[in-house]
């Protein structure tokens, strides 16, 4: 690489974008060029229709060997989007990849200026500033180091399954974090997954039980990150693990303390559909197959009495003096696979859960369905009767902007299930009306099914619901007392409908797990708008964060389906695998520097620092940077009063320099 030597005559090369005619339908592009090339220290000024092609990338390579090009500014898209591209450019160019500036004429340009000399004066202007920027910039060298070959995985559901039997095949450690007693997540609950009506446990409970055999694979159930320290390839992680007061080495999954325990409560697991024991097995498959002793509920823990399960334990498991503890890792990358939870249906009383017996939502409905459920796989009312209808309301939460303004995805599909399972369940002249807003049936096999279900009898209605009540409250002579009445207009027919129904099925909205606020804190790691976590680019780089080192996958992410979870999954696991295989990451060099004669010693850059990437030196009375933790924000930067911190590759003088230009 030709490093540029300090004094070195500045030979700037600007290269020009069309983006088809993202760029080029609006700004004048051949003025723009012919401006370019008047600037200070431009030797070279083209344009290009796709400057991020092969072709337009030699352009720059071209003009370094024959011109002697130092430096470059591209004028085209978002830095986000391509900047990598170009500084790959400018290495085979033989230059520094930090001798590069982008001029955003597209996102900052020709999309929000749609008149032709509004947007080349501005054009002008971005360029001008970039050049008189990259006048000022500095050769950096990327760092490397060495990474610890583990990794951690939050969420035990099918993502962080997937993800570690990917990552442990390739001969990796990995530590699996689940939050509840067992791995398996939401996927494990759920009856048959669609569009081929698979049973959801036969799919998932092999790959459970390979995690737990796996010898490269150590499971933390029950058990929560609290803390996150370090740099990417090398975390510090600590972890919470509760107390389960059942010894996981000695209990030989005999599960009699469970059968002999005589106190009962209501089970969250089947959402109070049925009771459990105060010493529980989450689910009949459940991994590891240990049960935990609830304590707010254990007669012996809250006040000394009872005491059964550990009197009839052959095992000699039980400890009632568990406590929680702090467990440390060390781990080089961390993928999130927290999943989601369903929006809290008590912000939507119109719809009655919660209020009215058979409103239930669309995970109970499953917990009915399967045949390790409250009933056997029975659906039935709560009194004990066999349906006869039911209405199935779609889009609970989801595309409301009072709730969640976005698709679930999943919902129209699941929704087409349920309907199928109930008239195989409930017998054939049993009734379904599905309630929907669009039907949105976007995958393989996915419009097939539809079309499958439309044609066995179920009655789908256009229009979204207004409310259910019991039929009493109503007070419609067709309609029986003991029936449920779902209000709605058909858009189709522009009439105000009555049906009652003995059961009503809502899709709620799929938001967020619960946790992941506080997690996200802890990683150090966005979120967006919607409260998922922020992926580092939605098309080029959706499972990476913008934290280094942090990997997302599954619903974490966002709503989806479990084909494209399980495909995220072995996504974000092969991206780690690939810097796992190598040994060592590469930091940027782009972080801030403490000029150590003008720092007083203040410490207002440490409490700044979000990333723990400033400490002080109580030798020297100043203040140091961790080159390896530093992120390059530049919250210290703006936060030292008396410019003693500077940022490299932004600097007072590159930044002033590019404020002039703009408004030259």
């Amino acid at each position: 690489m030709r490093r540029v030597v300090v004094g070195e005559e500045l030979r700037i090369g600007v290269y020009v974008c069309h983006c088809g005619t993202n760029i080029a339908g609006v700004v004048n592009i051949e003025e723009l060029v012919e401006f370019a090339k008047g600037l200070p220290g431009v030797v070279v000024a083209r344009d290009y229709k796709y400057m991020c092609s092969d072709t337009g990338q030699k352009l720059i390579a071209q003009d370094a060997k024959e011109l002697g090009v130092n430096r470059v500014v591209v004028a085209a898209c978002s830095p986000r989007l391509h900047e990598e591209t170009y500084k790959k450019a400018m290495v085979n160019a033989g230059l520094n990849p930090y001798m590069m500036e982008m001029a955003n004429i597209r996102e900052h340009n020709t999309w929000v200026h749609p008149e032709p000399d509004v947007a080349t004066e501005k054009a002008k202007a971005l360029v001008r500033a970039a050049v008189m920027r990259a006048a000022l910039l500095e050769p950096l060298e990327s760092r490397f180091k060495e990474v610890l070959k583990s990794v951690l995985i939050i969420g035990g559901g099918i993502a962080g399954i997937q993800a570690a039997l990917d990552i442990a095949e390739a001969g990796y450690q990995v530590y699996l974090v689940e939050r509840e007693p067992s791995i398996g997540g939401h996927m494990i609950q759920l009856d048959k997954t669609f569009p081929t009506l698979d049973c959801a446990a036969c799919i998932q409970t092999p790959k459970m039980f390979d995690c737990s055999r796996h010898p490269n694979i150590k499971l933390l159930t029950y058990s929560e990150v609290v803390e996150v320290g370090g740099s990417p390839g090398d975390f510090t992680v600590k972890v919470r693990r509760k107390p389960r007061f059942v010894d996981e080495d000695k209990c030989i999954g005999c599960l009699q303390c469970v059968e002999k325990c005589p106190t009962k409560v209501p089970d969250d697991y089947n959402y109070g559909l049925s009771q459990r024991k105060a010493i529980y097995l989450q689910f009949p498959q459940a991994t590891p197959k240990v049960p935990v002793i609830d304590a707010e509920n254990c007669r012996y823990i809250k006040d000394g009495k009872c005491g059964v399960c550990a009197k009839i334990c052959p095992a000699d498991a039980i400890n009632y003096d568990d406590k929680e503890r702090i467990e440390e890792l060390q781990v080089g990358f961390i993928i999130v696979a927290t999943g989601y939870d369903l929006i809290d249906l008590s912000r939507l009383p119109q719809y009655g859960w919660g209020r009215y017996d058979n409103v239930i939502h669309s995970l109970q409905f499953e917990r009915l369905l399967n045949a390790a459920g409250p009933t056997g796989g029975k659906v039935l009312l709560k009194d004990g009767r066999q349906p006869k209808s039911v209405a199935i309301l779609h889009c609970i939460g989801s595309r409301d902007q009072n709730f969640a303004p976005y698709c679930s995805r999943v919902c129209c599909m699941y929704a087409l299930k349920f309907a199928h399972l109930f008239r195989e369940r409930c017998g054939e002249d049993a009734q379904v009306y599905n309630f929907y807003i669009d039907m949105r049936c976007f995958g393989k096999g996915y419009e097939e099914f539809y079309k499958r279900i439309s044609e066995e009898g179920v009655h789908f209605v256009r229009g979204k619901v207004a409310r259910v009540l019991p039929a009493k409250e109503v007070g419609d002579p067709e309609i029986p007392d003991d029936k449920l009445v779902v209000e709605a207009e058909d858009t189709l027919t522009n009439k105000l409908l009555r049906v009652g129904v003995d059961m009503v099925v809502l899709c709620p909205a799929m938001v967020p797990s619960k946790g992941i606020e506080e997690l996200a804190r802890v990683l150090k790691v966005s979120r967006s708008e919607d409260g998922f976590v922020l992926e580092r680019h939605p098309k080029l780089d959706p499972l990476a964060t913008l934290a280094e080192g942090i990997y997302v996958c599954g619903c974490a992410q966002g709503p989806k389906d479990i084909p494209d979870t399980v495909a995220q999954a072995s996504g974000a696991a092969a991206k780690v695998i690939s810097i796992l295989s190598v040994g060592k990451i590469r930091l940027s060099p782009i972080i801030a520097q403490v000029d150590e004669d003008k720092c007083t010693g203040c410490r207002i850059c440490n409490s700044v620092c979000v990333f723990d990437a400033i400490s002080y030196d109580e030798e020297k009375k100043v203040s140091v940077v961790d080159e390896a933790l530093c992120r390059g924000c530049g919250t210290c930067v703006a936060a030292c009063p008396f410019g003693a911190i500077k940022m490299r590759h932004f600097t007072d003088a590159q930044l002033r320099a590019q404020l002039e230009g703009v408004m030259l």
